[in-house]
């Protein structure tokens, strides 16, 4: 943070100054705004390092990358009961470090695409070839069928449409998809919450009457006048607010738990550079609070804590 201060600084003012910026910053009507002042209070609770550091040994094991089943969270609970760290949190931070085993061990799998594609031609299942060599089952499946020599179209097109595919593939990839949380296909369910976690969180910014912009009009925007979404945050506050003293222009709401994870510190980093290079400071809300040692320049981190998430909980239309 002191590395950064002068930087931070800079992020700060671009956002204070923002509604008196010649061109108007994107997502701005094209005539003044005149803002209305906010100054919010939001009680956090930050977990300590520390404690992430004794879960992140707990929650993952080798060749383990699908859903936890009911012995397992119970076991999760039981060690976390004593940390300043819930179940939800312990198993968010399991898919961060999942996703991050997933990506930094790709180059790792594909040197072995030859070798694991002919452990399947001689009839070994894509499960126990994932147990065996700890990487994710759909990722495996994509190298071994690459290796026998299916092109990444046919691949592609095959995982969207499965009853295209031979018998042994049909039952490999069903069983490949239905143990794996990191590389499946369907993801629908995630972004279902995901989305209405967002709506949450607009919805109660806007109750405390900031105006504000939402991602999707602006996606339908910047698709008209680019041709593409080009920065779009989760919310863009058409007036001055600050949070704990800090301004904040823009938020993003994200569906998981804030972890000390460093490809997901990297992609969140990446993103938040383009809101900060448009509009300055903003922040992030995490569904499942965050790590106390989470820091980017110019991103307030905040937990979920002031929002009513009781709509969360409610089945959705899979359920």
């Amino acid at each position: 943070m002191e590395r950064e201060e002068a930087s931070t600084r800079v992020m700060n003012n671009r956002a204070k100054d923002r509604f008196t910026r010649s061109p108007t910053p994107m997502g701005f009507p094209d005539e003044p705004i005149q803002p209305s002042v906010f100054g919010l209070d939001w009680e956090v609770q930050p977990v300590p390092l520390g404690s992430e550091e004794v879960v992140a040994k707990k929650v993952v094991r080798r060749g383990e990358f699908g859903w936890v089943d009911d012995d397992r969270v119970e076991e999760i609970a039981r060690f976390v009961d004593d940390l300043p760290m819930t179940v939800d949190q312990a198993l968010s931070l399991r898919s961060a470090l999942l996703q991050q085993k997933t990506v930094y061990s790709h180059g790792k799998l594909k040197s072995k695409a030859k070798e694991l594609a002919k452990h399947y031609r001689n009839g070994t299942s894509i499960v126990d070839l994932s147990k065996k060599y700890d990487f994710p089952p759909m990722n495996v499946f994509r190298v071994v069928l690459e290796a026998n020599g299916w092109s990444k179209n046919k691949i592609k097109d095959s995982f969207r449409d499965p009853a295209s595919m031979k018998q042994r593939e049909q039952e490999e990839f069903e069983a490949a998809e239905a143990t794996d949380r990191v590389s499946n296909v369907d993801q629908s369910e995630t972004q279902l919450r995901a989305d209405l976690f967002e709506d949450i969180l607009a919805d109660w910014f806007e109750e405390q009457g900031v105006k504000l912009r939402r991602q999707p009009e602006m996606v339908k925007e910047q698709q008209q006048e680019h041709g593409r979404p080009v920065r779009t945050p989760d919310l863009l506050f058409l007036d001055d607010v600050t949070i704990n003293g800090e301004p904040v222009a823009w938020i993003d709401a994200k569906h998981f738990y804030g972890a000390d994870v460093e490809f997901q510190r990297k992609k969140m980093k990446k993103q938040m550079q383009r809101y900060i290079d448009e509009w300055g400071s903003g922040a992030i809300v995490f569904r499942h609070g965050f790590s106390d040692n989470l820091y980017l320049p110019g991103v307030l981190m905040l937990d979920a804590s002031p929002l009513d998430l009781t709509r969360l909980s409610e089945p959705g239309p899979s359920e």
